[in-house]
Protein backbone atom coordinates (compact mmCIF):
# COMPACT_ATOMS: atom_id res chain seq x y z
CA UNK A 1 0.00 0.00 0.00
CA UNK A 2 1.16 2.79 -1.26
CA UNK A 3 -0.63 6.33 -0.66
CA UNK A 4 -4.19 5.82 0.71
CA UNK A 5 -6.37 9.05 1.64
CA UNK A 6 -7.63 8.84 5.05
CA UNK A 7 -9.87 11.60 5.91
CA UNK A 8 -9.77 11.79 10.05
CA UNK A 9 -12.36 13.77 11.82
CA UNK A 10 -13.15 13.78 16.05
CA UNK A 11 -15.37 15.43 17.66
CA UNK A 12 -14.37 18.15 20.07
CA UNK A 13 -15.30 16.95 23.30
CA UNK A 14 -13.18 13.97 22.17
CA UNK A 15 -10.21 15.80 19.88
CA UNK A 16 -7.60 15.73 23.00
CA UNK A 17 -8.35 12.01 23.70
CA UNK A 18 -7.59 10.24 20.48
CA UNK A 19 -4.49 9.96 18.47
CA UNK A 20 -4.86 10.30 15.00
CA UNK A 21 -1.73 8.77 14.18
CA UNK A 22 -3.17 5.56 15.38
CA UNK A 23 -6.41 5.81 14.19
CA UNK A 24 -4.74 5.59 10.78
CA UNK A 25 -2.20 2.93 11.37
CA UNK A 26 -5.43 1.02 12.40
CA UNK A 27 -7.18 1.68 8.96
CA UNK A 28 -3.91 1.40 6.58
CA UNK A 29 -3.52 -1.96 8.87
CA UNK A 30 -6.88 -3.40 7.30
CA UNK A 31 -6.84 -1.98 4.09
CA UNK A 32 -3.61 -4.25 3.52
CA UNK A 33 -5.38 -6.85 5.29
CA UNK A 34 -8.34 -6.61 2.79
CA UNK A 35 -6.18 -6.05 -0.01
CA UNK A 36 -7.35 -2.94 -1.11
CA UNK A 37 -6.24 -0.57 -4.14
CA UNK A 38 -3.15 0.95 -3.12
CA UNK A 39 -4.94 5.13 -3.27
CA UNK A 40 -7.82 3.63 -1.82
CA UNK A 41 -9.65 6.63 0.59
CA UNK A 42 -11.66 6.46 3.74
CA UNK A 43 -12.84 8.93 5.84
CA UNK A 44 -13.13 8.30 9.60
CA UNK A 45 -15.18 9.95 11.95
CA UNK A 46 -14.86 9.70 15.77
CA UNK A 47 -18.12 10.59 17.26
CA UNK A 48 -20.70 10.80 20.05
CA UNK A 49 -23.42 8.02 21.24
CA UNK A 50 -26.14 10.23 19.98
CA UNK A 51 -24.91 10.94 16.33
CA UNK A 52 -24.47 7.13 16.19
CA UNK A 53 -27.30 6.14 17.71
CA UNK A 54 -29.54 8.94 15.18
CA UNK A 55 -27.15 7.40 12.16
CA UNK A 56 -27.85 3.78 12.95
CA UNK A 57 -31.48 4.80 13.07
CA UNK A 58 -31.71 6.50 10.02
CA UNK A 59 -29.42 4.39 7.71
CA UNK A 60 -30.08 0.83 9.22
CA UNK A 61 -33.70 1.43 11.27
CA UNK A 62 -32.00 0.25 14.40
CA UNK A 63 -33.00 3.15 17.15
CA UNK A 64 -30.04 1.76 19.36
CA UNK A 65 -26.12 2.41 19.91
CA UNK A 66 -23.88 0.69 18.23
CA UNK A 67 -19.66 1.10 18.55
CA UNK A 68 -19.36 1.11 14.65
CA UNK A 69 -20.92 2.07 11.13
CA UNK A 70 -19.20 1.97 8.26
CA UNK A 71 -21.18 3.63 5.10
CA UNK A 72 -19.63 1.76 1.97
CA UNK A 73 -19.91 4.01 -1.50
CA UNK A 74 -19.74 0.57 -3.13
CA UNK A 75 -21.07 -2.05 -1.08
CA UNK A 76 -24.84 -1.87 0.28
CA UNK A 77 -26.03 -2.82 3.29
CA UNK A 78 -29.06 -4.48 5.21
CA UNK A 79 -31.68 -2.19 6.37
CA UNK A 80 -33.60 -3.67 10.12
CA UNK A 81 -36.24 -1.22 10.65
CA UNK A 82 -39.98 -1.54 9.84
CA UNK A 83 -40.09 1.19 7.68
CA UNK A 84 -37.11 2.77 5.52
CA UNK A 85 -36.72 6.30 5.60
CA UNK A 86 -35.76 8.33 2.52
CA UNK A 87 -32.40 9.32 1.76
CA UNK A 88 -31.22 11.40 -1.24
CA UNK A 89 -30.21 8.35 -3.03
CA UNK A 90 -30.65 9.78 -6.82
CA UNK A 91 -27.76 12.72 -6.06
CA UNK A 92 -24.58 12.72 -8.61
CA UNK A 93 -21.41 13.88 -6.94
CA UNK A 94 -18.63 14.66 -9.29
CA UNK A 95 -14.94 14.18 -7.89
CA UNK A 96 -12.33 15.94 -9.22
CA UNK A 97 -10.10 14.85 -12.01
CA UNK A 98 -7.52 12.35 -10.98
CA UNK A 99 -9.46 11.72 -7.71
CA UNK A 100 -10.48 7.94 -7.31
CA UNK A 101 -13.79 7.21 -5.52
CA UNK A 102 -13.85 7.11 -2.10
CA UNK A 103 -14.43 3.75 -0.50
CA UNK A 104 -16.68 5.16 2.32
CA UNK A 105 -16.86 6.44 5.88
CA UNK A 106 -16.63 4.55 9.42
CA UNK A 107 -18.13 6.49 12.27
CA UNK A 108 -17.12 5.18 15.87
CA UNK A 109 -18.74 5.91 18.83
CA UNK A 110 -15.79 7.23 21.18
CA UNK A 111 -17.98 6.81 24.27
CA UNK A 112 -19.16 3.29 23.25
CA UNK A 113 -15.69 2.44 22.47
CA UNK A 114 -14.63 3.53 26.35
CA UNK A 115 -17.71 1.34 27.80
CA UNK A 116 -16.27 -1.58 25.71
CA UNK A 117 -12.21 -1.19 26.41
CA UNK A 118 -13.30 -0.73 30.32
CA UNK A 119 -15.69 -4.04 30.26
CA UNK A 120 -13.10 -6.31 28.04
CA UNK A 121 -9.81 -4.53 30.27
CA UNK A 122 -7.88 -3.38 27.50
CA UNK A 123 -6.72 -0.05 26.50
CA UNK A 124 -8.88 2.35 24.56
CA UNK A 125 -6.63 2.65 22.04
CA UNK A 126 -7.06 -1.13 21.44
CA UNK A 127 -10.36 -0.76 21.00
CA UNK A 128 -10.58 2.14 18.54
CA UNK A 129 -8.20 -0.16 16.38
CA UNK A 130 -10.30 -3.18 16.68
CA UNK A 131 -13.19 -1.19 15.75
CA UNK A 132 -11.64 0.73 13.22
CA UNK A 133 -10.62 -2.73 11.53
CA UNK A 134 -13.40 -4.01 11.22
CA UNK A 135 -15.55 -1.17 10.08
CA UNK A 136 -12.33 -0.76 7.75
CA UNK A 137 -13.44 -4.41 6.49
CA UNK A 138 -16.65 -3.88 5.98
CA UNK A 139 -15.79 -1.18 3.45
CA UNK A 140 -14.30 -3.44 1.45
CA UNK A 141 -17.25 -5.42 1.09
CA UNK A 142 -16.52 -8.04 4.13
CA UNK A 143 -19.20 -9.12 6.52
CA UNK A 144 -19.94 -11.33 9.13
CA UNK A 145 -23.52 -12.53 9.55
CA UNK A 146 -23.09 -15.87 7.63
CA UNK A 147 -20.73 -18.49 8.73
CA UNK A 148 -18.87 -18.59 5.43
CA UNK A 149 -18.36 -14.89 5.37
CA UNK A 150 -17.01 -14.57 9.16
CA UNK A 151 -14.49 -17.38 8.28
CA UNK A 152 -12.94 -14.68 5.59
CA UNK A 153 -13.78 -11.99 7.64
CA UNK A 154 -12.22 -12.98 11.19
CA UNK A 155 -8.80 -14.08 9.77
CA UNK A 156 -8.45 -10.91 7.66
CA UNK A 157 -9.05 -8.68 11.58
CA UNK A 158 -6.87 -10.92 13.21
CA UNK A 159 -3.93 -10.15 10.29
CA UNK A 160 -4.70 -6.58 10.19
CA UNK A 161 -4.82 -6.41 14.36
CA UNK A 162 -1.10 -8.21 14.62
CA UNK A 163 0.76 -5.24 12.74
CA UNK A 164 -0.94 -2.35 15.28
CA UNK A 165 -0.91 -4.39 18.54
CA UNK A 166 -1.48 -2.07 21.02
Amino acid sequence: MTSPGISIQVLDDFADLVNEIDLTEAVVAALVAGSAEDDANVSVVIADDELVRELNDTHRGLDEHTDVLAFSFTHEGDYYGEERREVAEDMDFVLPPGESEPLGEVIVSYPQAQRQADAAGHSLEQELTVLLIHGTLHLLGHDHMEPDDEAIMKPLEAQALATVRR
